[in-house]
Formats: structure tokens, sequence, C-alpha cells
């Protein structure tokens, strides 16, 4: 189990292969103990706390909680853009447009420039 200062809830995510919703088996990989017995905590804690109170509380965890990326994020720049996605996907599709219409328009000035007439690309391959 991970100590309280190891924690970093930007690391929380809902499992895709749990078995409902994802949320137990989620807290387990986050706090680092077996599936089983989070489950079992969850389980054992319902009747204490009411069954609709704990209920709603997994259901609003299931919901709230972001679900774990598919592929694993390699940097924190891969994590801030699954986050941003997962928050609001328009805002993340228009980041990525963005980009990809940078990066349109400096491939346009390179073919501009290298099909222009003032740039003789023979000569310069010739003369080294």
């Amino acid at each position: 189990m991970k100590h309280y200062s190891e924690l970093r809830l930007r690391e929380l995510y809902r499992s895709r292969s749990g078995m409902l919703l994802g949320v137990c088996k989620g807290l387990a990989n986050f706090l680092d103990v077996p599936v089983f017995w989070m489950r079992v905590l969850i389980l054992v804690l319902t009747p204490f706390t009411g069954v609709w109170p704990m209920v709603a509380a997994y259901l609003i965890a299931g919901f709230v909680i972001k679900p774990e990326p598919v592929l694993p994020p390699n940097n924190d720049e891969e994590r801030v853009f699954y986050d941003e996605y997962v928050a609001s996907r328009g805002n993340a599709l228009s980041r990525v447009k963005r980009r990809f219409e940078r990066l349109d328009r400096r491939i346009r000035r390179l073919e501009d420039h290298v099909t222009s007439r003032e740039f003789d690309f023979e000569r310069r391959l010739r003369n080294p």
C-alpha cells in the first residue's frame, strides 16, 4: 500500500476492465492494494453506512473519476492532454486542430520556398 505522501490524485482512474464501472479496481490500482480486498472493504462498509448512501457514492465515483487511458501516458504533456480531453473533448480537439493547422502552414511555406523560381535546387546540389 502506498504512503499518503506518494498519492497523486491526477493518477486516479477508473479501470476499463472492472466488474461494475471499474471503481474498485481503479481505487485498488491507485492505492496499490489487491482488488479483492478493495471489493471486500466496499461490501463490508455498505451495511454500516446504509445501502443507498454507499450505492450513491459508488455511482457518483463511477461518473466523476476519469476512465484510465487506453495507452498509458509517457510524459506529462500526454497526461495533460488526456486530462483535458476527458474534461472537455471539444477543447482538446480544437487544440489538436490548431496544432495541425500550424504544421500545415509551415509545410506549405516550405513547399512554396522549395518550388519557387528563386530556389535553384540543382545548383545547390552540384556545388557543395
